[in-house]
C-alpha cells in the first residue's frame, strides 16, 4: 500500500513531464491550518528544508496558516531537520491541566501554557528566521472587525455566529467581520494576489513575531485572542486558519509576478549591455538562476483538497479545485494508508477529549503516527531519485 499520493494542477504537471521536478522550481511552500493534523507532515518536512530545498540557492516564500505558520518557521531555523524534531515532541507531548472544577482547561490556561512553549522554541532563532539567507517567512492571522473587534464573552459568540453566517451566503461576506493579516519578513513581498479578501500586509520583526505566531495559532474559544500587535492594526487577532484554513489562493499570480519581475530583469540587463559593450549574438543567451527557475508551488497537506476557510468545511462545492491552483504540487497521505493509523485517522484536536485526562494514550497513538509517517517522506525522495514519473502524479 502507497502512503503517499501526489496531485498537481495542469500547469504542474506540465512542468514534470517536461523537465522533472528539481528544487529550484519551488518558489513557495504553503503549510496549512488543521491541529494535530499537522503532524503527519513531520517527516515530509524534515526531508524537504532539510535535504532537499537546501541543494539549491534561490529565494522561496514560507506561508502558513496556524500550526502551518509554526511548521514554516521553524523550517527557516538554522537547522530545520532538528527542529522539526523538537517540534514533534513538543507537540506530541503538550498538555494542559484543566483548573479545579473544569474538564477541559480555560482559554487563558492554554495561551499561557502555549506562549511559554512559544517562547522556549524560538527566542533564540527569531532574528535568523527574520533575516534567512533564502527563506521568506509569512504568517497568515485572522483580525476581528467591528463587534469581534475586542474579544468579550458576549460579543465573540455573537460575532462568530455572525461570520458563519454570512460565509454561508458567500466566502467573500466574511469581510463584514474579519480581515485578513498577513505577517512577512523584513522587506519580502509575498508574491501574490491576495484580493479574494479584504487583506492587509504587516511587516513582521522581532518585536510582533511571538504575537503574530501566536495570534496565527488562537483557535476562537480554545485559545485567547491576541489583541493590539506591535506595528498592526489595533484590535483582536485570531487563528489565521478562520480566513485562511487550506490556503486555498491565487497561486497561479505566483507565476505572472516571477514573469514580470524576469522581464523587468531582462530589460534592465539589454539595456546595461547596449550601453557597455558591442552587439552579440550571445549577449542575452545567458540567464540567471532567477530566470530560469520554475514558480511551482509545493504544498505538503493532509488531505487533496484546499479547503478555503475553516467554515467552509461542511460546504463541499467550496473544496473543489479552481485554476489559481495550477501550478500547485500538493503532497498527501492516501486515504487508504490513514484508515490504518491509531482509530483509523490522523491525529486532531478531537484526540484531547476522546483521550480525556490518559495522556499517555494520546501520546502512543500520536507517536504511532507520526511514525508511520516515515512512509511518505521515503516514497517522496524515492519518487525523485527515479525520476519524478508522471505516472505517480494524479490531477488536482
Amino acid at each position: 500500500m502507497k502512503a503517499l499520493r501526489i496531485h498537481a494542477g495542469p500547469l504542474a504537471r506540465a512542468h514534470i513531464e517536461r523537465h522533472g521536478l528539481q528544487p529550484q522550481d519551488i518558489r513557495l511552500v504553503a503549510g496549512a491550518a488543521g491541529g494535530p493534523k499537522g503532524l503527519i507532515l513531520g517527516p515530509l518536512d524534515r526531508f524537504v528544508f532539510g535535504h532537499w530545498l537546501p541543494q539549491a540557492d534561490h529565494p522561496v516564500h514560507l506561508l502558513g496558516a496556524s500550526i502551518g505558520a509554526w511548521r514554516m518557521a521553524t523550517a527557516a531555523m538554522r537547522d530545520p531537520a532538528a527542529a522539526f524534531q523538537r517540534f514533534e515532541q513538543a507537540y506530541i507531548q503538550q498538555h494542559y491541566e484543566p483548573e479545579p472544577g473544569r474538564k477541559m482547561p480555560s482559554p487563558a490556561r492554554v495561551s499561557q501554557g502555549f506562549r511559554q512553549a512559544l517562547d522556549e522554541f524560538f527566542t533564540s532563532e527569531v532574528d535568523g528566521i527574520l533575516n534567512h539567507p533564502r527563506f521568506r517567512l509569512h504568517v497568515v492571522t485572522t483580525r476581528g472587525r467591528h463587534v469581534l473587534a475586542r474579544e468579550g464573552r458576549l460579543r465573540t459568540p455573537a460575532g462568530y455566529l455572525g461570520l458563519a453566517l454570512s460565509n454561508a451566503v458567500s466566502r467573500r461576506a466574511l469581510n463584514l467581520w474579519a480581515e485578513r493579516v498577513v505577517f512577512s519578513s523584513p522587506g519580502a513581498s509575498l508574491p501574490l494576489d491576495l484580493g479574494d479578501l479584504s487583506s492587509r500586509r504587516v511587516a513582521l520583526s522581532a518585536a510582533n513575531f511571538h504575537d503574530a505566531l501566536q495570534a496565527s495559532c488562537s483557535i476562537p474559544f480554545v485559545l485567547q485572542a491576541v489583541h493590539d500587535i506591535p506595528g498592526a492594526p489595533p484590535g483582536a487577532y485570531w487563528d489565521g486558519g478562520i480566513t485562511d484554513y487550506h490556503l486555498h489562493w491565487r497561486y497561479r499570480t505566483l507565476a505572472e509576478a516571477l514573469d514580470a519581475a524576469v522581464e523587468r530583469a531582462a530589460s534592465t540587463a539589454d539595456a546595461l549591455i547596449a550601453a557597455t559593450a558591442p552587439a552579440s549574438p550571445s549577449a542575452g543567451d545567458e540567464r540567471t538562476p532567477e530566470q530560469t527557475a520554475g514558480h511551482l508551488v509545493l504544498y505538503p497537506h493532509f488531505q487533496r483538497q484546499l479547503v478555503p476557510g475553516w467554515l467552509d468545511k461542511a460546504l463541499k462545492r467550496r473544496h473543489r479545485p479552481t485554476p489559481d491552483l495550477d501550478n500547485v504540487i500538493v503532497l498527501a497521505p492516501d486515504p487508504d494508508w490513514v484508515s490504518r493509523l491509531p482509530r483509523g485517522k490522523l491525529p486532531d484536536r478531537n484526540d484531547f477529549a476522546f483521550h480525556g485526562r490518559d495522556t499517555a494514550a494520546r501520546v502512543r497513538d500520536w507517536s504511532r503516527a507520526v511514525a508511520e509517517a516515515q512512509r511518505i517522506s521515503d516514497e517522496f525522495a524515492h519518487w525523485l531519485d527515479g525520476g519524478t514519473p508522471l505516472a505517480r502524479v494524479e490531477p488536482l
